[in-house]
């Protein structure tokens, strides 16, 4: 779903990350993926998520998304990577997109 979008997405207003403590994610780098429906109708997401070491280079991406998110609602998942473990990443959000 993401392949055909150009930039960061028609979404990203709409999704925020927090950070996961290493210790309660299994020694895993991660975080809280929240999106909102900010609009009025049902809607489907999917959001890039970029793990990005110290010196700002990514290191791994992974996607989540959520469908038929109703007007309003708001859902969690939760994005890792397993890549450089013994290393803190930062999430940052890459591109979210509304369809």
């Amino acid at each position: 779903m993401l392949a055909g979008v150009s930039g960061t997405g028609n979404a990203v207003s709409d999704v925020t990350l927090t950070g996961v403590p290493r210790t309660h994610a299994n020694g895993l780098n991660a975080a809280v993926v929240t999106i909102t429906n900010s609009t009025g109708a049902t809607a489907s997401y999917a959001v890039k998520v970029d793990f990005v070491d110290p010196a700002g280079q990514v290191v791994d991406s992974s996607i989540v998304g959520a469908e038929q998110l109703a007007a309003g609602a708001t859902t969690q998942p939760l994005v890792y990577t397993e890549k450089d473990s013994g290393q803190t990443l930062t999430a940052r959000l890459a591109q979210a997109q509304r369809y």
